[in-house]
C-alpha cells in the first residue's frame, strides 16, 4: 500500500473543513504512507439520498476508499446518540455492499468548535494576519458547552476581516472557515475534548488493527 485513501461524508459542504484535521490525526497515528482525503459531495446526484445509511452506500460507490469518516454534529444531542446513529445506519448500508473500515466523527456541539482554539489562523484566513482586534475566542475548555460556535467563529472572521458594508457582504465565509482548518498546523489542542478524544481513540484502534502505521511510503 503506497496511499491511504479516506473519503469524508459529512452533514453539508462546509464541513470539508474537517479534512485537515483527519490528515493531520492520520498522521499522528503513524500512517507513512501518502494519505488522500476526498469529501464525498452528493449533491450532483439527480436524487441525492436523504437516509444516512443510503448515503454511505453512495459515498463509498462514488468515493471508493480504505477508509470511510462518518461525520454528523452533536448539536442538541448527546455524543453517544449520535455515534449509535451512525453505527445503525452503517449496519443497514453493509447488509447491500461491502463497506470499508469507518469511524464516527461526531463534534460538540459542531465542526467549527474545533476550530475555534488558533487565534493565528483565523487572522490569516481572514486575510488580516497583522490584525490586532480582540476577537474574544472561547476558552478550549468550554467550546463543547458553547451555544453557538458557527456564529462564534464567523463573528471572529467578520471582526478581524476589517471589512464593513458591501465588501463585509460579499466576504466568502465558508472559504475563509476551510482557509482556516488548513491553516493549523497543530490540532492536539483539541485533545482537552472528549469528542475529540473519542475520534482519535476509534481510529488508532482501525491503524493499529489493521497495520496501516507499519506502512512505509
Amino acid at each position: 500500500m503506497n496511499e491511504l485513501r479516506y473519503t469524508l461524508l459529512s452533514d453539508g459542504s462546509s464541513d470539508r473543513a474537517l479534512i485537515p484535521l483527519l490528515t493531520w490525526l492520520l498522521q499522528e497515528k503513524g500512517i507513512s504512507s501518502a494519505i488522500q482525503g476526498q469529501w464525498a459531495d452528493l449533491r450532483r446526484l439527480t436524487d441525492p439520498p436523504k437516509r444516512l445509511s443510503e448515503r454511505i452506500s453512495s459515498s463509498v460507490y462514488l468515493y471508493p476508499c480504505d477508509l470511510l469518516f462518518i461525520h454528523r454534529d452533536a448539536e442538541k444531542e448527546s455524543l453517544e446518540k449520535r455515534v449509535a446513529e451512525i453505527r445503525h445506519a452503517l449496519a443497514a448500508a453493509k447488509q447491500g455492499e461491502q463497506m470499508p473500515r469507518a469511524v464516527c466523527v461526531v463534534p460538540v456541539r459542531m465542526q467549527e468548535a474545533w476550530l475555534l482554539f488558533d487565534e493565528q489562523a483565523i487572522r490569516h484566513a481572514a486575510g488580516n494576519p497583522q490584525g490586532k482586534e480582540p476577537l474574544n475566542l472561547p476558552h478550549i475548555s468550554t467550546v463543547e458547552s458553547h451555544a453557538d460556535p458557527k456564529e462564534a467563529l464567523y463573528s471572529a472572521l467578520r471582526t478581524v476581516s476589517g471589512l464593513q458594508g458591501r465588501r463585509l457582504r460579499s466576504f466568502k465565509m465558508s472559504i475563509a472557515v476551510q482557509r482556516v482548518a488548513e491553516r493549523i498546523d497543530d490540532f492536539s489542542p483539541l485533545r482537552q475534548l472528549s469528542a475529540f478524544r473519542h475520534l482519535e481513540h476509534e481510529l488508532a484502534a482501525i491503524v493499529d488493527q489493521y497495520g496501516w502505521n507499519d506502512v512505509v511510503s
